[in-house]
């Protein structure tokens, strides 16, 4: 099977096509509201129920309780603008222009979205669903790529990247905060805000003919983690000896947590949960600096390495996935584009990368073949020089440069999930097929710009 993949790639063929058995089909005639709550930057085992013993998260319990827990869903990249534009494309990132971070001065942006891929939200908004972004966006600053123009109805959120202070929401002194095109300025923690706005539309779409597509999009826990300082105190008495800054990161991500809890809880309240397939994951692992727990995987955030793609994940639709159930198929970001386009019961029309776990979530097997996967990161500075860093994996083989100017790795994640020893030497012929399947990756991705057409 493996030459089999490798032949087809290295032809270009849509490995799409390897997948056999029928679509599977819609789970009802009603179509299903989506909901996507996407956290920025929260470690793969930072929630109570995936083995923070200091942590308190009943919502993300509860939603993990409530359907199908992913252990090894993969963000498409180690940082925040390529996973997102994955999302919300079905692509690897580089091939829809968004190799790194998109950022506000051209000297340190590192992608620009392609303004004809087309997004989960421009298909929905044609097929009638109503369809909103609260909170990060990071994928454009500017048309043509502002949320209201790549298919969102509604957009009250922050247009940027981080922001400098959760309360004067600012980035290089400038307010990205927005409602659709209007600048705001509303007082508050960012993180309560988009909780409300959240609330708001929730609202708002109550009794409403048709679905909706809301994609709850939270800054938290990205550094600087800075959350109300009553919640870092309720943390200090409650976790004895607790280091000062695993505190603050605990109380950031409580306090996330208790805004999930409270769009849940509008979600039921106006009878919107029962159709409403809840999606719950972070667009990359922990920031190690910060004090995150990535629980096995090594390093985190920035890195190719598991610790910095490996996330939370999990899935949720009442009546129509298990609850209590739990999954080891390997998912990314990219593959949720065409699972809600099938849960929906529509086609995918656009070329895509992803693949549909609908299967996985109808109690299903998937049927279908391994496939090599991609991750890289382009990155400016000392460390990067505008070059990039590389990682594949085939299987439970995985072939890796952590740094544009570093050696190669190549791990078995089988017997060494925790990446310490190194085969590139003792394996030549395992690593030739994965470089080659990286090469043509590469190749694939050298025909898409990533700056500003």
């Amino acid at each position: 099977m493996y030459q089999l993949i490798f032949r087809m790639f290295m032809l270009g063929l849509p490995l799409a096509w390897l997948a056999c058995g029928q679509p599977a089909e819609p789970a009802g005639a009603q179509r299903p509201n989506f909901l996507i709550i996407l956290t920025d930057d929260q470690g793969y085992a930072d929630a109570s129920c995936l083995g923070a013993s200091d942590m308190r998260t009943p919502a993300i319990d509860s939603l993990m309780a409530a359907g199908m827990r992913f252990t090894n869903f993969y963000a498409n990249c180690p940082v925040c603008s390529p996973t997102r534009a994955s999302l919300m494309s079905g692509r690897y990132p580089e091939l829809v222009g968004v190799p790194g971070v998109i950022r506000t001065h051209a000297e340190n942006s590192w992608g620009f979205l392609d303004p004809e891929a087309p997004l989960i939200s421009e298909v929905l908004q044609a097929r009638g669903y109503h369809t909103a972004l609260v909170g990060k966006w990071h994928l454009g600053l500017e048309s043509p790529n502002t949320p209201n123009e790549r298919g969102f109805d509604h957009f009250h959120g922050w247009l940027g990247d981080m922001m400098d202070d959760y309360v004067q929401k600012r980035r290089h002194g400038i307010n990205y905060l927005r409602l659709n095109a209007e600048e705001i300025d509303p007082p508050g923690h960012a993180t309560d805000l988009f909780t409300q706005y959240a609330i708001d539309y929730l609202n708002s779409r109550k009794g409403a003919e048709g679905p909706f597509f809301l994609c709850l999009n939270y800054n938290a826990p990205h550094f600087p983690v800075q959350p109300p300082q009553e919640w870092v105190e309720r943390v200090l008495q409650r976790e004895a000896g607790i280091d000062t800054t695993r505190a603050r990161l605990v109380a950031f991500i409580e306090h996330t947590d208790a805004g999930i809890g409270r769009v849940l809880q509008a979600l039921r309240a106006n009878g919107q949960y029962d159709n409403t397939l809840v999606v719950f994951t972070s667009d990359n692992g922990g920031r190690l600096a910060d004090g995150a727990n990535n629980g096995p995987w090594r390093d985190g955030k920035q890195s190719v390495y598991e610790g910095g793609i490996r996330v939370p994940a999990c899935v949720v639709w009442p009546d129509v996935v298990a609850a209590g159930s739990v999954t080891e198929e390997v998912a990314l970001s990219m593959d949720l584009y065409p699972t809600l386009l099938e849960a929906a019961g529509l086609p995918v029309e656009a070329p895509i990368d992803g693949r549909s776990f609908l299967p996985l979530l109808l109690g299903r097997q998937m049927q279908a073949p391994q496939r090599p996967l991609f991750f890289s990161r382009r990155e400016g500075g000392m460390r990067y020089g505008g070059k990039t860093i590389e990682a594949v994996r085939l299987g439970s083989w995985k072939l890796l440069q952590n740094s544009p100017f570093g050696p190669r790795e190549l791990y078995d994640l089988q017997t060494d999930p925790a990446e310490q020893h190194n085969r590139f030497d003792s394996e030549p012929e395992r690593a030739r097929e994965l470089n080659q399947l990286l090469m043509r990756h590469i190749q694939r991705r050298g025909q898409v710009r990533w700056q500003r057409w």
